[in-house]
Parts: structure tokens; sequence; C-alpha cells
């Protein structure tokens, strides 16, 4: 028996007539009349009676008609209870600071994905200051960011990466795969304005200092649009990660800092009273990164 089957028999039955059950279900008269026909030899008795004015049911045919409609009745509502009994994704507003690493970003997700399989995860750029601000808020859920986080929030250091100079096309300023600090004295110098970075940025102000060099600082708040930025104060080098070069500088050359090494560090930040699954994925965030 087929569902299909079902349905002719119960338009038909409902009609009266296989002309009109078929003008109903828009399928020719002849295929109807095929159709309840085979059905009634797969069920092993007649349903309807044939009279001038179209079928009248059998008493197996009434009998029939009441479980087609409890059968139908769930059909149409299986759909409806397999939503209600699937799980319910809960979602998690995630903020990712400036620079982070596209392979940190793909550990996260696959730790999440594997851990936490309930945890639908939405994604927000901003920078440190605005996420923290959007976490008080409520507006964000875990917070990733670089600056320490300040008391009362749950928080942890998740990765640091080293600084390095990325230089322009067509300048020969150093040799090597490194580059000392000291060779910053003099040169036009691309650095993340203190409200996007206010950790990195102090600390190379305050390593020049104690060199005693003077670089000249070019001091701007960007996330995608450093080449403009660099051309538009015309800085002979950029102080920023690997893959933040790779991404926003792709055709300059990229050199570890070294001399002293000056590293963006990044922390996990969340409310102390949160959601069960907020502190699911803020372990299993923390997991992913602890193999970075």
């Amino acid at each position: 028996m087929e569902i299909r089957q079902l349905i002719y028999f119960s338009v038909t039955f409902r009609n009266g007539s296989v002309t009109r059950a078929a003008e109903e279900l828009m399928i020719s008269q002849p295929a109807l009349t095929r159709q309840i026909r085979q059905f009634e030899r797969d069920i092993g008795t007649p349903l309807f009676d044939r009279v001038p004015t179209g079928v009248t049911p059998t008493a197996a045919g009434t009998a029939l008609y009441r479980h087609a409609l409890a059968i139908l009745d769930l059909v149409d509502n299986a759909a409806e209870v397999a939503a209600l009994a699937a799980p319910v994704m809960e979602p998690v507003e995630m903020g990712l600071a400036p620079g982070l690493p596209a392979s940190w970003v793909s550990k996260l997700l696959a730790a999440v994905t594997q851990q936490v399989g309930l945890a639908r995860i939405n994604f927000t750029d901003a920078d440190s200051t605005t996420q923290l601000r959007m976490l008080r808020e409520g507006r964000l859920d875990i917070a990733l960011i670089h600056q320490p986080p300040p008391a009362g929030l749950i928080s942890r250091s998740i990765g640091r990466e080293p600084f390095g100079v990325a230089v322009r096309p067509g300048e020969t300023l150093t040799s090597g795969d490194v580059w000392a600090m000291k060779h910053l004295g003099g040169l036009r110098v691309l650095v993340h304005a203190r409200n996007q970075l206010p950790i990195g940025h102090d600390r190379l102000v305050a390593a020049a200092h104690e060199l005693g060099i003077t670089p000249q600082w070019q001091f701007a708040s960007y996330t995608e649009h450093a080449a403009a930025c660099a051309d538009a104060v015309s800085a002979d080098v950029a102080i920023m990660t690997q893959a933040s070069a790779t991404r926003l500088l792709p055709d300059w050359a990229w050199f570890r800092l070294v001399e002293p090494s000056v590293m963006l560090e990044t922390w996990s930040v969340r409310q102390s009273t949160t959601r069960p699954i907020v502190a699911s994925v803020d372990e299993a965030v923390r997991t992913a990164f602890a193999a970075v």
C-alpha cells in the first residue's frame, strides 16, 4: 500500500465520483480509475460500487476511509513531529579581534563542532575595546581580544604571535629572516593606533625609547586597508604579525622583529555568569588554541 493510493482513494470517497476526484487531483479520469482498481486488487476487496451518478463506497470502503484519514493525518504531521524532536541549536555570539590567523579560527570552529554540537557560532569582527563594550552590554557571549581583560571577567591567555616588520616592495633594508628593533630608527613606520592594540602599541614605543632610537611612527586605525594607510603616510615598513602581513600586504616581505621580540597576545573573555553552552564553547575554544 502506498500513500499515493490512500490519497486517490480518499479523494474519490469524498467526491463520490471518479470524474470529480480526477479533476481535484489534476490527473486524467482513466488514470484514476486504473489506480483505484489496482488499489482494490491490492486490498483484496471492492471499495466502491459503480452507480449511474458516480461511485458509492462498499462497507469495506467505508471502514477503510476512517483509517485512511488517520494515516494521512499522521503523514501530514510527520515533518512537524521530526522538527520538534530534533535538537535545538543555541546561538553563541563571538567576537574576533583583527589579525587572528585563519588557521586559528578554523581550529576553533572544528573544536566547537566536535565538542559542542548544539552551538551555532555567530562571529563579529571588532577591535578589543569594542568587543569588551559589547560583552558588557550583553551583545557578545565570548570576546577574543588583544589586551589584558579587566577584573571581574572569566579570561585566559590562549595564544601569542610575534610582531614583525613588513617591508615595502623594492626596499632592501635588511638581510636574513629577522629584523632588529634598532634598525627601525629614522624609518617611517606604520603601526596600529593604540585603541586597536594598546599593549602591542605601548611595548613597541617603550622598546624603541629604551634603545634610544626614533622611528617616525605613523599611527593608524585599520582592519583591511593597511596598504592604503601605508601609502597615505609613505611608510617604509609596517609593524604587524605574519598572518596580518600575508593577508593585508601580500607583496611586502615580512621579517620577525627581534632584540627585543614583541608579542601579540590573545585572550578569550566571557562573563562569570553565563549560559551553560557559552561556558562549553569557551572551553572548546581554549582547547583548540592550546594546540596552537
